[in-house]
């Protein structure tokens, strides 16, 4: 049996999960505009450069998840998801990843986006197994902080060999769709990487490494 892992935003999404909730955020009157517009845009301007501080990250990331009442949370979350993610799924990922499944293969997301915001996106793609970087959650209440080891650059890799040896599952045959530099940890460790409208890094080293390139958009 295979097993097929795709990150999410920007691979099986025409767009970023995290950054539209920021916006989506703005747009409500939730949060500061302009300043959490700014932290943000320099926030996702790190992570293309390949120089993101993971937990400072994450901190910004989740601070609105512990300082909104649950009920008013959820109720915002069912919105941006209809107005902001739905429109963003791609076909062709849907198309991909039912091929995987015909196939016998295990799929898999695996994405340091929060939880919170990915799991209903998981499950609107029919895909039961998630790996994401998980927001703490203490009595009722997300406390801001998060929980365990943030599935980012090395980070996935931990993840999914603590996942594979939990589903007693191997990489003989493996796939990892990515669109980002910073997966190349993933990347080297499975047996074909794929690289999906890839960026500039990714780009040439999936041409040196003559790594399958595709384009979902």
């Amino acid at each position: 049996m295979g097993l097929a892992i795709f990150d999410l935003d920007e691979t099986l999404l025409a767009g970023d999960s995290d950054y539209l909730w920021g916006n989506f955020l703005v747009e409500e009157g939730i949060v500061d505009g302009e300043l959490y517009q700014r932290e943000n845009d320099r926030f996702f301007q790190q992570y293309k450069e390949g120089t993101l501080n993971i937990k400072e990250w994450l901190r910004f990331q989740l601070k609105p998840l512990a300082e909104l009442e649950p009920t008013r949370l959820f109720a915002l979350r069912t919105r941006y998801l209809a107005e902001r993610i739905d429109p963003i799924i791609l076909p062709a990922a849907r198309a991909l990843i039912e091929h995987h499944r015909q196939q016998n293969h295990t799929p898999l997301i695996i994405t340091a986006t929060n939880a919170f915001i990915t799991r209903p996106i998981a499950e609107r793609l029919g895909i039961p197994n998630l790996l994401a970087s998980e927001p703490e959650f203490v009595n009722g209440r997300y406390t801001g902080e998060v929980s365990g080891i943030p599935s980012f650059r090395e980070g996935k890799v931990i993840r999914l060999r603590a996942w594979l040896e939990e589903q007693n599952i191997g990489l003989t045959e493996s796939w990892f769709y990515s669109d980002s530099h910073n997966d190349l940890p993933l990347l080297e460790l499975v047996t074909h990487p794929v690289a999906v409208n890839p960026d500039p890094v990714l780009t040439s080293t999936a041409k040196a490494r003559e790594w399958q390139i595709i384009n979902l958009r």
